[in-house]
């Protein structure tokens, strides 16, 4: 019994792979602060979702953004850059 354990441990440890997914959007973005050195709206990808966004980037007043599409980043994400569209899988309904 304790072989078989152990030999299963071993099997599951050498043989498995991590694998994992992240979501992400791609927003457009203008911000609501008037300021003479703002920026006109542009177009940026993030992880965060759109509440998420908003709230980390000064909420609601400061900044107003529309999803514009999302998708899902395969495989091991550790220490990589956000994966392009063409990398990913879109998502359907993300409007």
């Amino acid at each position: 019994m304790m072989k078989a354990a152990l030999l299963t441990f071993l099997l599951t440890a050498t043989f498995s792979e991590a694998f994992g997914e992240y979501r992400v959007y791609q927003y457009y973005v203008k911000s609501k602060v008037q300021n003479i050195n703002s920026p006109d709206a542009q177009i940026v990808t993030s992880t965060l979702n759109p509440v998420s966004y908003v709230a980390y980037n000064g909420g609601s007043l400061s900044v107003e953004i529309n999803l514009l599409r999302s998708w899902l980043c395969m495989g091991n994400t550790s220490h990589q850059s956000v994966c392009t569209i063409s990398e990913g899988r879109e998502l359907e309904g993300a409007n």
